[in-house]
């Protein structure tokens, strides 16, 4: 048992739900940090942090925080875990009525007054927490009580606040991946997107952030996710940050690193450092959302399509960083057929995968401007996904979230590669798969809860009775990709061709062990990190 569990009593606990255990907060990690800075000298030897995971009973959670019998209890709220939170709040204040509990985070930063989890807390913090919740928690244990239940964050200069990396603990370095932050912000205004309400992007002083990351690796962080919006913004420093990580991958080969770039801006100094990163050194998610000029004007994306397939070219052909592209459907305007045609032309460019994500409405987006002109209609639950408007309706709504979910078990798995092959050619890969994908729901009405072997079936069917593709052919090219794959049970169609003395391929064949080590753990949190629409 790590010693940071050890149960103590405790004036101020901070709290979250995170979706996995791999997830470490790096938001909860900042307030730790700066405790004291901002709320006076002790208050750090007070508080005590304490991560839960979605899934746990909501009683075995209350019961931890309580043994630590705290007088204020903050929790980190997001659109992942707010039902959760919610039940975790009703159950404290029907125990422990006296006990503060102050919320913050980007689900409860907007929207206050309409959300039930905050009227059950006793404060909430809007946007930055760095400063005011250490504040607010001098007050509540020192004097004198907050007259307001609602309390905006400040906005510091960012080398007002202490960074919150040693806050990792040796279990954090060595069994979860690291989010850090070279900046805070985003200049873009997508509408979709809370960075669209940031001013502009602020950089921390860049030899402090390096001197950290320094410290973390020293310590023995191996995994670092960059959760700046626009890491490739302001080249120099991306510079200097890429060659950090360059030096220790050849100190420590199994180094990974995760960032997210603006698509139309790939310089060549970047260029060429990122070709020198070796396989499974290195991850960039690129947000494309939609190739449609009309569709980005509307929510205000500015995005120069012609460089940014360019850049994604480059990157599949010319790196071996592997390339997660972004889309999103059910934008205002766009339709089935535009849609279709900007995933053909993103598939094209062969990505490692597609993240097909269905949008939104994060609370506070501007996105809502155009409710009323596209009939814009979402699920009141979270995670508020909408569910038609003017141009696609709900049955068409419904038919896209199943391809959704069926393209990230076929598709991303990395499974079938050359059943995929099979599947999305020739012609409108979208369409083939979307064809796939009705006819999949049709046969088993289900989206979840696939054996491998069955979807190896399913895909034999589809391609030999309803493509009318060669059985041999398909034969032989799910063979090779079930070998492949490690597993070692006998699919149906496969009857006969698998013997009983014959050893699977490598699941990872032609890519390194440190890259399938990464990229199955990248994997286990892509669902998770795409409902937070705004990573940590």
């Amino acid at each position: 048992m790590d010693s940071s569990r050890v149960a103590r009593s405790s004036a101020i606990v901070l709290a979250t739900l995170n979706a996995k255990y791999i997830h470490a907060s790096l938001g909860l990690r900042y307030l730790l940090a700066n405790m004291d800075k901002h709320g006076g000298a002790g208050l750090r030897a007070q508080t005590q942090l304490r991560e839960f995971v979605i899934g746990q009973p909501a009683t075995r959670m209350v019961e931890e925080l309580l043994a630590l019998q705290p007088e204020v209890i903050g929790l980190g709220v997001y659109i992942w875990n707010v039902v959760e939170t919610t039940q975790l709040v009703r159950l404290l204040k029907t125990l422990k009525p006296e006990i503060k509990i102050v919320l913050g985070g980007p689900e409860v930063s907007h929207e206050v007054e309409q959300q039930e989890i905050c009227r059950l807390a006793d404060h909430v913090v809007t946007g930055w927490g760095d400063v005011s919740f250490p504040k607010l928690c001098r007050s509540l244990l020192d004097g004198p009580k907050p007259l307001m239940k609602v309390i905006p964050g400040e906005q510091p200069a960012l080398d007002e606040l202490a960074l919150p990396y040693a806050e990792y603990t040796s279990e954090d370095l060595a069994k979860r991946l690291l989010y850090v932050e070279a900046s805070r912000g985003c200049p873009f205004k997508c509408e979709f997107c809370l960075s669209s309400l940031d001013k502009t992007a602020w950089a921390f002083d860049l030899d402090l952030f390096m001197a950290e990351m320094e410290a973390l690796y020293r310590r023995g962080a191996r995994n670092f996710k960059f959760v700046d919006r626009t890491f490739n913004l302001k080249i120099d420093n991306s510079v200097r940050i890429l060659q950090f990580f360059l030096d220790r991958i050849q100190e420590t080969p199994d180094v990974f690193v995760h960032f997210e770039v603006v698509p139309d801006s790939l310089p060549d100094r970047l260029k060429e450092l990122i070709a020198r990163f070796p396989d499974g050194s290195l991850q960039f998610e690129v947000g494309i959302q939609s190739f449609n000029p009309e569709v980005q004007q509307r929510i205000s994306r500015k995005q120069d399509n012609g460089k940014t397939a360019d850049n994604l070219r480059w990157l599949v052909s010319q790196s071996r960083a592997h390339v997660h592209a972004d889309l999103i459907f059910g934008l205002p305007g766009e339709t089935l057929q535009s849609f279709a045609e900007g995933f053909d032309r993103l598939y094209e460019l062969a990505p490692h995968e597609i993240q097909f994500g269905v949008l939104k409405r994060l609370r506070g987006t501007p996105i809502t401007r155009h409710t009323q002109d596209f009939a814009m209609v979402y699920d009141p639950q979270t995670p508020y996904t909408i569910l038609q408007n003017s141009t696609v309706d709900f049955a068409a709504m419904q038919r896209i979230k199943r391809f959704a979910r069926y393209w990230e078990m076929v598709a991303n798995s990395g499974r079938f590669a050359l059943g995929l092959r099979l599947l999305l050619a020739p012609g409108s890969a979208f369409h083939h798969f979307l064809n796939f994908s009705d006819w999949l729901w049709e046969t088993t009405a289900k989206t979840h809860e696939f054996a491998l072997e069955k979807l190896v079936d399913l895909l034999f069917d589809h391609l030999t009775q309803v493509r009318g593709l060669n059985e041999q052919d398909v034969r032989a090219a799910l063979l090779t990709d079930y070998q492949a794959s490690g597993a070692r049970a006998r699919p149906r169609c496969l009857a006969g061709l698998l013997g009983s003395g014959q050893k699977p391929q490598s699941a990872g064949k032609g890519l390194s062990e440190r890259q399938n080590r990464h990229l199955s753990q990248q994997k286990n949190l892509r669902e998770d990190i795409r409902q937070a629409a705004a990573a940590a």
